[in-house]
């Protein structure tokens, strides 16, 4: 067993991976964020918007863990600082919970008020597919990552992204 730094891309079997996740998410939210909506929205509403993920599907052949990509794709939203970022669903209820709690238990003075939660302007959602092709043990995987921005509000797609890998993986034949 060998220990590696986790900035060195390790690809073994050419199926997604953590450097995928990571280099996806980094490209299509540094797209995202310079394309017009983003200023036009700012413009029209004199504030940065507020965006939360929903559901992005896995239609690719392989497993792949979506969790760790949207949580790529979180971190380069909140980074971005050019959007704000709202918690999931999940988050939320956890954190609703917390408050109900300070209600009962905390100094007043230090208890958060219920109902100053930031509502989503957009919601993202996608899905990430493969297409794999195989032949004399060459094996070519070609990933398709497709991310909506979706008004809340009006329903209306305000950006669409799509960032494509391909891999070629070649398995040695054993000659006997």
């Amino acid at each position: 067993m060998t220990r590696v730094d986790p900035g060195v891309v390790t690809d073994f079997s050419g199926r997604w991976n953590d450097t995928d996740s990571k280099l996806v998410a980094e490209a299509m939210m540094k797209e995202m964020v310079s394309r017009p909506w983003l200023e036009n929205f700012t413009n029209q509403h004199n504030r940065v918007p507020t965006v939360i993920v929903g559901t992005i599907l896995n239609k690719s052949h392989e497993h792949i863990d979506v969790g760790t990509f949207v949580t790529d794709l979180e971190r380069e939203m909140t980074n971005s600082q050019r959007v704000l970022f709202v918690a999931s669903q999940r988050d939320r209820d956890e954190i609703r919970q917390e408050r109900q709690e300070q209600a009962v238990h905390a100094r007043e003075d230090t208890q958060k008020r219920p109902g100053q939660e930031l509502g989503a302007d957009f919601m993202m959602k996608g899905t990430i597919s493969t297409i794999v092709d195989e032949s004399d043990g060459v094996k070519g995987i070609y990933y398709q990552v497709d991310l909506d921005l979706i008004n809340v509000e009006t329903n209306v797609k305000s950006w669409y992204g799509q960032k494509k890998i391909k891999k070629v993986v070649e398995r040695k034949r054993l000659l006997f």
